[in-house]
């Protein structure tokens, strides 16, 4: 039997920190909370995109009282970024968050379902997106994509 090592580097700093387009998407993110429809959850996620040609494109996540229907942050954003603009990579992704007492001090990563898209997304552009992920108190950043967050991911090839 073998073992197999599975690493994954993230960055860590502080808002003040980040290079100045990151601080444009992040805050995009962040003003994309406020258009969260999370009447339920009370958590509010907003997600923000920069295309290769620079154009930011943001969403939030859309609950539902059925909640399967509703959508996150992350995919309503990258759906509405490849639909609007289907030969746009996507460069880079923020998400942030809040709940009820204000913004998180600590960042949320995308769920797996999420993950997933973001891998899609990264397999279409034949791109790695660069992943940002606000914190009050410190920020994430995933240079090498999606695949850092979703090792032994599945993708097209195993349909092949």
């Amino acid at each position: 039997m073998k073992e197999m090592v599975l690493q994954t580097k993230v960055k860590v700093c502080g808002f003040d920190e980040l290079p100045a387009a990151d601080k444009e998407l992040v805050e995009a993110a962040r003003a994309a909370t406020s258009c969260s429809y999370a009447v339920y959850s009370k958590f509010n996620v907003g997600a923000a995109v920069r295309l290769d040609d620079g154009t930011i494109v943001s969403g939030s996540n859309q609950e539902n009282a059925a909640y399967p229907s509703g959508l996150c942050a992350e995919r309503t954003t990258i759906f509405w970024a490849n639909s609007q603009y289907p030969t746009k990579a996507v460069e880079s992704l923020a998400i942030a968050a809040r709940n009820e007492q204000g913004e998180l001090a600590v960042p949320i990563p995308p769920c797996g379902a999420c993950r997933q898209v973001i891998l899609e997304t990264e397999k279409r552009f034949n791109r790695a997106m660069r992943i940002i992920l606000y914190g009050a108190k410190e920020c994430y950043i995933i240079e090498d994509g999606v695949k850092a967050l979703l090792p032994l991911s599945f993708d097209s090839n195993f349909l092949e």
